[in-house]
């Protein structure tokens, strides 16, 4: 938050590599994400309440005085109608209801008058325009300035909208409505509501994920619990809770039968086809389903909640952070994380639950990988690849609105809060509102429509708040033997499922063909595909093709068979396809004064040593070859021996590079691209090729960087002349990167800590991903040969160092991760010298660092601060 005031103030976010602040507009537009900029100093807002959590009230105060002084809502710019509502909406609004708590205390906030009320009444009328459709569902965009259909708005266009943006209103429009009186905007959260509710489909109870909102079909139909849908189910339980109104609880127990029924497959959350719930409609998961099992507790379902929060727990700590998808076996399906807060919510409720000190064990492991992996000088950096470690210039809002509100509430006692949390109710943002707004302003009349809905047999209705004394009568360990089973499942994969359809089908039998046992030279299997209604078409080529016609299949259920062999397929097609890639590389620069805080995301190379089988990867000072591109014999191999040698793309093939430098007795190689300005935040990375005959004679590891990401290395040998770097297949922690050296004093300050380094360093190899683990959204899997340039009589056509896809998942500067240590509490800057032992070094004028990024020695200066901070705390602490 110190830094976010310090560096960003008043940009809506703060961008925590290059310490600057994060201006729409003024950087490169990141599509949809950027729909949550709106220039009103989101953070801040966003961040208001968790001051007051924190017991941060000096703090508060002086966060709301900027707040009313500074901020404009009425701004000429786009934003999304969801985002705004749970972020800036439900920011003031939560402000307010603090605000009020403490002016009524009578030590601070006396001058307040309700400022933060009147700004949230002002954003909510320049959102209502969204709502001028015929079905009351939202536009997902409005102009804060200009409405929705105005000529200058630019927007109104849209026809689709998510289910979870026009269902996630209700707590702030009510509370909203509740606070002033005015209740239009309670109306309208109700009417949107509604539509999504009639629009169910009614023979499962299902939603879909996205619905057009003029005529309410359903664009997207399939249905689960993650993206799209998420909140809508929240909102409708909490509704009840905030409310009272028990339609909201009859409509959200309606939707949880058919969840249970159909998409929960303990431990697993799988999206199904609204219209075929007994079909999965895909075989990955993605991270926005964490807040389910927190919502299963506030429903009183406990046991699928420990289950499936478990399992989640167990991808945690297989790749630091969950992945924002992953396969039902486990592997990284999208490897990015935004720091979001969701499992630590999830931890949080399940701990009020069940009381259970395992879960504080939770909290703990994931504060040590917030300080061990996404921690850097200024703030908490977004991870772009898991797998690697590399980072992304990116700090959301909601990670200060949300993860340290939940995980400080998750370890503090009672006497460290200053008000009673459970006198509140968390908003999709963790914002607070308080329970007394249920009696205050009612002006929706009640409607008896319990006809509406189906009478359910289910005895966890019986409560709708979890009560420990029933939950878990005498019994502590009734959490730990729901774990027990799970608590290996991720290392041994898990039953993908296939016992719920066949339970879906009685005592039928086992679906009749499964994609990986097919063989089209089978005439029993091409029998049981003509049954199913799918055709094999040989081609010229001498490949198959396989076709399914539904209407051509012998009954409903074969036909059902002959799309889940069909999706099978796709699958497995897809999957052989990435297996035959290697995942991204990392290359680490370990040496003074970056200490492996720089990690580089690199391309590997078909090639050479595999990093991924050799844990302690590459290391050495790097040198320039001469020539540069290392197509032809070392002219200074004194120079190379022994070393990491850089070159040069092109003029020829880089396994021929490769056998160039190491006969010169190089011990690896960095490839940097001749195209200017080539990044890999802007390119997919890639895989360099052989040249088609055996490479079995090139040992080294090789490895490719765009160009950007090579100027880093190059620039850094300018201005510090030895550096040394780490090729590995993912970045390593300090306690690894220095293993057995002598480790500069503000680094490692406790013997305590050098002891220990042997045991996390073999906790960090036992949480490495293989390659297996690692795959890529491309599916171009060929690996291109290299041709020399032509000349002469050459008919060589195309570029002479063609690369092969090998991940889209890639960052260029990544900051890895810093020592676990709190950051000084106060938000002024600290004053304190370096140390002796630091080496300044003048900057070099000639080095040409990007505009848009610090100078070398502003962020070095930001290092030693927190170097200097780290020195004096004594142990580990949020």
């Amino acid at each position: 938050f110190c830094s976010q005031q310090e560096h960003a103030y008043p940009a809506d976010e703060l961008m925590p590599l290059t310490c600057r602040g994060r201006v729409r507009g003024q950087e490169p537009s990141r599509g949809d994400v950027d729909d949550a900029l709106g220039k009103f100093s989101l953070t801040l807002i966003d961040t208001l309440d968790t001051l007051v959590v924190l017991n941060k009230t000096k703090e508060f105060e002086e966060a709301v005085k900027k707040v009313i002084k500074d901020v404009n809502l009425d701004n000429d710019i786009v934003v999304s109608v969801f985002e705004t509502n749970i972020r800036v909406l439900g920011g003031l609004l939560g402000g307010h209801s603090v605000a009020i708590m403490l002016k009524e205390k009578g030590e601070y906030m006396q001058w307040y008058n309700g400022e933060l009320l009147h700004m949230a009444k002002e954003l909510g009328y320049k959102l209502l325009p969204a709502f001028n459709t015929t079905s009351g569902l939202p536009y997902p965009r409005v102009n804060l300035k200009f409405g929705v259909r105005h000529p200058e708005a630019r927007t109104g266009t849209e026809t689709d909208t998510c289910t979870a943006c026009a269902g996630t209103l209700i707590l702030e429009f009510a509370a909203l409505s509740r606070f002033t009186g005015t209740s239009i905007f309670e109306e309208y959260a109700r009417k949107a509501l509604d539509f999504i509710w009639e629009k169910r489909q009614r023979s499962s109870n299902l939603v879909g994920v996205t619905i057009n909102i003029h005529t309410g079909d359903w664009v997207r139909k399939d249905s689960g619990v993650g993206a799209g849908i998420d909140s809508y189910y929240e909102y409708l339980l909490k509704a009840y809770v905030l409310l009272g109104d028990d339609s909201f609880l009859e409509r959200f127990n309606t939707h949880y039968d058919a969840i249970m029924r159909y998409i929960s497959q303990p431990p697993l959350l799988l999206d199904v086809h609204i219209h075929k719930p007994m079909l999965n409609a895909r075989t990955w998961m993605d991270s926005l389903l964490a807040f389910f099992p927190g919502l299963q507790v506030l429903k009183g379902d406990i046991r699928p909640a420990i289950e499936t929060h478990e399992m989640l727990y167990q991808v945690i700590k297989k790749h630091n952070f969950l992945p924002e998808a992953f396969t039902t076996d486990f592997r990284v399906h999208w490897a990015q994380h935004p720091l979001r807060p969701e499992f630590a919510e999830s931890t949080y409720f399940l701990y009020k639950a069940t009381g259970d000190p395992y879960y504080l064990e939770v909290g703990k492991t994931l504060i040590e990988n917030l300080n061990k992996y996404a921690r850097v000088p200024c703030g908490f950096a977004a991870m772009k690849d898991v797998r690697t470690g590399s980072h992304e210039d990116r700090m959301d809002s909601f990670f200060l609105a949300e993860m340290f509100k939940y995980l400080y509430l998750l370890f503090a006692d009672k006497e460290d809060m200053i008000f009673d949390i459970e006198d509140y109710i968390f908003t999709t943002e963790a914002h607070l509102l308080p329970l007394w707004l249920s009696t205050t302003n009612q002006t929706i009349s009640k409607k008896n429509t319990s006809t509406e809905y189906t009478e359910l047999d289910d005895s966890n209705f019986d409560w709708t708040c979890p009560n420990t004394q029933i939950l878990f009568p005498n019994d502590p360990m009734f959490a730990q033997s729901i774990r027990e089973p799970l608590k290996n499942v991720v290392d041994k994969s898990c039953p993908r499922g296939i016992a719920r359809v066949e339970e879906s089908l009685g005592s039928g039998p086992k679906p009749p063909l499964r994609a990986r046992d097919f063989m089209a030279s089978n005439p029993e299997h091409l029998e049981i595909l003509k049954k199913m209604g799918v055709s094999l078409i040989h081609l010229k080529d001498g490949r198959v093709q396989l076709v399914q016609h539904a209407v051509q299949a012998a009954s409903s259920l074969d036909a059902e068979d002959g799309l889940r062999f069909m999706q099978e397929m796709i699958e497995l097609s897809s999957q052989q396809q990435k297996e035959q890639q290697l995942p991204p590389r990392a290359v680490q620069i370990v040496s003074h004064p970056f200490f492996g805080r720089v990690v580089l995301t690199a391309g590997p190379a078909q090639f050479g040593m595999d990093l991924s089988k050799h844990k302690a990867g590459t290391r050495g000072f790097v040198a320039t070859i001469k020539p540069y591109n290392g197509c032809s014999e070392i002219t200074n191999p004194e120079a190379v021996k022994e070393k990491i040698a850089l070159m040069q793309r092109g003029q020829c093939m880089f396994a021929e590079k490769a056998r160039n430098i190491q006969k010169a007795g190089a011990i690896g190689g960095i490839v940097i691209d001749d195209n200017e300005g080539s990044s890999s935040d802007t390119a997919p990375l890639f895989q360099m090729a052989g040249d088609g005959k055996n490479t079995d004679d090139i040992t080294i590891p090789m490895l490719f960087l765009f160009n950007k990401e090579g100027n880093i290395i190059l620039d850094a040998i300018r201005e510090y002349e030895a550096v040394e770097v780490l090729l590995s297949d993912k970045a390593k922690d300090r306690a690894t990167i220095f293993k057995g050296k002598m480790i500069p004093n503000y680094i490692i300050d406790s013997n305590l800590e050098i002891e220990n380094m042997d045991q996390k360093s073999s906790e960090n190899d036992s949480h490495k991903p293989t390659s297996e683990e690692a795959p890529s959204e491309s599916q171009d899997a060929g690996a291109v040969r290299e041709e020399p340039e032509g000349g002469g009589g050459s008919s060589a056509v195309g570029d002479p160092d063609p690369l092969s896809p090998a991940s889209t998942d890639s960052a260029s500067v990544a900051m890895a991760e810093q020592d676990p240590r709190s950051p000084e509490p106060a938000c002024t800057p600290g004053d304190s010298q370096p140390q002796e032992q630091h080496t300044h070094t003048e900057a070099n004028p000639k080095a040409h660092w990007d505009s848009k990024v610090q100078p070398m020695e502003s962020i070095l200066a930001d290092w030693n601060e927190d170097i200097e901070a780290f020195e004096m705390m004594e142990k580990d602490e949020l």
